[in-house]
């Protein structure tokens, strides 16, 4: 089953097509820190727009600064054995970034349980 025939070109943020990897169009709630480098570290939420092995495309609270390291957590919608709640932990640049998004080439990532202070309470 070829599930890349299935997937929809996207262009979001007028931002043009230079990817070399299929990207998924997963829409989850993103926190993300951009790191101190030469200027302040600071947060913000947005949400996924697609998810790649190479990158992320997501929404901001603002223009993020090109080339600076970002750090961004994501609620997985999978769940482990079926039972564990998953958070996609991952580090890497900013290479490109409008007002509203930002794509993040992704360096080192992994995979983190959620516990019940996420609000994932075991019944």
């Amino acid at each position: 089953m070829d599930l890349t025939a299935q997937i929809p070109d996207f262009n979001y943020g007028g931002l043009s097509e230079r990817r070399h990897a299929t990207r998924f169009p997963v829409k989850e709630e993103v926190r993300y820190k951009v790191l101190n480098g030469k200027g302040p570290s600071f947060t913000g939420t947005g949400q996924t727009l697609n998810i790649g092995s190479g990158g992320i495309l997501f929404t901001t609270e603002g223009k993020l600064p090109i080339g600076r390291m970002v750090e961004i957590s994501v609620n997985w919608p999978a769940r482990l054995g079926g039972d564990c709640a998953l958070k996609f932990v991952a580090t890497g640049r900013v290479i490109r970034a409008d007002d509203s998004t930002a794509v993040m080439r992704i360096e080192r990532y992994e995979f983190r349980t959620r516990g019940a202070a996420a609000g994932q309470a075991k019944a």
